[in-house]
Order: structure tokens, then sequence, then C-alpha cells
């Protein structure tokens, strides 16, 4: 197996799941586990100023072995897993040479990867792949980033004839659920402009996003037994599915693509006297995106208005916003990402993300970060899987960008 290969089975054997519950950063104790052992290694190779601090957060240095002043660049993907599908008993498999057809993840429980399902898998016949055995998500999403950066900066360690800059790299917890840069320290990483290796098939390359809210809406009803219910009984759940009946019901993240927002139903739970929703909502565009927030309040409003005023309560917070705003006055930097690709064989694909990175807040924080693909695909699921060539690949890009900058 190639460094990053090893490396990325490695990291994924760590449980990092993260959990919007605990009120903690980290969320969930895995995580730091995993973030000592990113220290150790990071030691071990020889970085310099190698941290981690009380919140889960990694950082080290590779010092410029030039004389002239270059930027100094970042490199950052984070460590949790999502908490919507196991990451514990991560049991990953190869696929040699893959014919191009379904893939039997897990004999046993009949569970298997479809060509029809998922049609990239198309795109790598011949190829290597690391799939789970069906019972997991794999990890790809994001220790595939972490494991990219790692092999990088352990390269130009082992390599010392190739010229670079400062190079900073950062890894962080909780990104799944939104908090992967309440407590990173832009100051202190001290990088002029960074990149995020997260997600992403070969090629992605990215600097826009959604822009992001959560909202959680409580819906209270009043109980009285149901034979004796008539013009008394307020069932919360019936006002509950009133609510959701009012959103379009094609603005959802199964039938929308490219620069369509949505809005993605995560969980529900209820009872006649109270229920409850909770929602994501996304738009590429800011106004679209207070106008879905809007249509929210207003649902809302009518509701009470016909079952009480205190029937229907909301509770909604911006997540993160899109990137574009603060990359394009340094566009360049999205340049240099762009020719690094070519320069190593792989065809750009500047896309939008549905969805938001570290990168996102982080640019909002003052360290612009596009997003570099990590290449996996199908993330959050049984059916992830990543082309051991994407990875490679993804490491020759980090190292590409950072001759890229040392000639600047």
């Amino acid at each position: 197996m190639t460094a990053v290969v090893d490396k990325f089975i490695k990291y994924v054997q760590f449980d990092t799941e993260s959990d919007t519950q605990t009120g903690l950063t980290p969320s969930t104790p895995g995580q730091m586990v995993l973030a000592k052992e990113l220290v150790k290694e990071l030691e071990e190779m020889g970085m310099s100023q190698v941290s981690l601090d009380e919140n889960g957060y990694v950082m080290a240095v590779l010092p410029s072995n030039i004389e002239k002043e270059v930027p100094t660049v970042g490199f950052v993907a984070h460590m949790d897993t999502s908490p919507d599908f196991t990451g514990k008993n991560v049991k990953p498999q190869f696929v040699e040479n893959y014919d191009g057809n379904d893939i039997i993840l897990n004999q046993e429980e009949n569970i298997v990867m479809k060509v029809s399902d998922f049609p990239d898998l198309k795109m790598y016949k011949g190829q290597t792949l690391i799939t789970t055995d069906g019972t997991t998500l794999l990890g790809a999403d994001d220790k595939a980033g972490v494991a990219e950066i790692m092999t990088a900066v352990e390269y130009l360690i082992h390599h010392p004839e190739i010229k670079h800059g400062p190079v900073h790299i950062g890894f962080t917890p909780d990104e799944e659920i939104g908090q992967g840069a309440d407590y990173f320290n832009v100051k202190k990483f001290g990088a002029d402009f960074a990149y995020t290796l997260d997600g992403g098939e070969i090629g992605e390359l990215q600097f826009e996003n959604f822009n992001a809210a959560y909202a959680e809406v409580s819906f209270k009803g009043r109980n009285v037994h149901p034979g004796m219910a008539k013009d008394k009984l307020i069932n919360s759940m019936h006002i509950m599915q009133e609510f959701a009946g009012q959103l379009p019901k094609d603005e959802v993240p199964e039938k929308t693509e490219n620069y369509e927002g949505f809005y993605h139903l995560l969980g529900m739970e209820g009872s006649v006297e109270n229920s409850k929703l909770q929602y994501i909502i996304r738009d590429f565009d800011m106004e679209a995106y207070n106008g879905r927030k809007n249509k929210f309040e207003a649902i809302c409003s009518d509701l009470c208005a016909k079952y009480g005023e205190d029937s229907v309560s909301i509770q909604m917070k911006d997540q993160y916003f899109n990137m574009r705003e603060k990359v394009e006055p340094v566009k360049y930097i999205v340049d240099i990402a762009e020719q690094a690709m070519k320069d190593v064989g792989v065809t750009p694909m500047v896309v939008p993300i549905r969805g938001g990175t570290d990168g996102s807040r982080l640019s909002y924080m003052g360290l612009p970060c596009p997003n570099i693909f990590a290449g996996g695909h199908n993330f959050h699921g049984r059916f992830e899987y990543v082309p051991v060539d994407s990875m490679q690949k993804a490491v020759d890009v980090i190292l590409k960008v950072v001759d890229l900058i040392s000639k600047r």
C-alpha cells in the first residue's frame, strides 16, 4: 500500500463521530484520541510548532527552506465523521482492478452498491477502490483529507531537496455538526491563505458554498380524551403536518442540484401535546437564503393565528455563509490550485459546494480558504467509497500548490 492509503486505513479505525447534543468541543472523546495520535505522528516526522489545544485543534508548521519570502500556505482537514451514520468499527474493504459492475459490500446482509444507483462508479473501472463493509460509513469525509495532508508534509520533510515556503497545517473537530471553526485560532495558525482538503471527487475545486441555517420548529397542542375531543383537542402533529405541507415539495436535496437551494428535513418527533421538526436551510444566493428563512417565519405566523399564539415557535440560527465574497478578492489562490491540478494531470472542475466546509467560516474569519478534492463519494452512509488513485492525486496537488507558491 502507498503511504496515503496506510494512513487513511489507520485513521478510519478511530471512532470520531461528532454529536450535536453534548455541548462540548470536541463533541465526542474519540476526536481527541485521534488528535493526540496525529500530534504524535507530526512530532515523530519532525514538524515544528506542533500543538493540540483543549478543544481538539491540531496545528503544526513546516518551516520554509528557501531564502526569499513567499506567502505562507495552510492546509486544513477535519477529524470528525458524520453523526448521520455510525463510524464505529469501520472495516474498509479493497476492490482491486474494479470491473465496473455492482459491488457486494456485505454478502451476509445482502448489501450491494449498484452502478444503477451510483453511476459515478463507472469512472473508476480498472482502479482500486476502498469501500465499507456495508455496516458503517467509511470516513473518507474527511479522513482522506487528513491522510493526504499528513502524507504530503511527510514527503516534503523526507525530500529536503524540494524547495518550499512555510507550510502550516491544521486539523479540526466537529466540522460535520457545523462547529469546526468555532475555536480555530486564525492568528495562531498564521497562514496568509489556506485550502481545505474535504470530500469531493477527483478534480473538484470550490470557492463558493451554500449560505446555511439550522431551524428547529416546535408545535404545541392540547390533549383531550378522543371521545370528548370535538372542538377541544388540538393535535400538535397535525399542525406539524400543516407546516411541512406548506414548504415547496420539490425544493429538497433529492430533487435539486447545482445552484438550487433547498429545505432539508433532518428529523421529527411528536405526540398530541408536543411535536418538533428539525431542518437545515440552504441557498447560494443571499437574498434567496433570507427569503427561505422568512418563509419559515411566515408559516409560523399563519399557524399561530389559526391555532393560538404559542402553538408554533421557531429557533433558527445561521451556520455559515457563502465564502465566494471573501475569496474573490484573492482569486489568485483558486488559480494556483487550478494550475496545480493541471500540472499533475488532473482535470479541474470548478463547481459550487452543495454543503459547507470549515473553509467557508474560516474565510469569514480572515483566512481565505477554498476547497480541494479529497476524492471520496457517497458520504455519510454505507455506500461511501474512495478511489486510491484519487487520494494519491490529492497528495500530488498539495505538493504542486506548495511548489507553485514557492516560485511566486
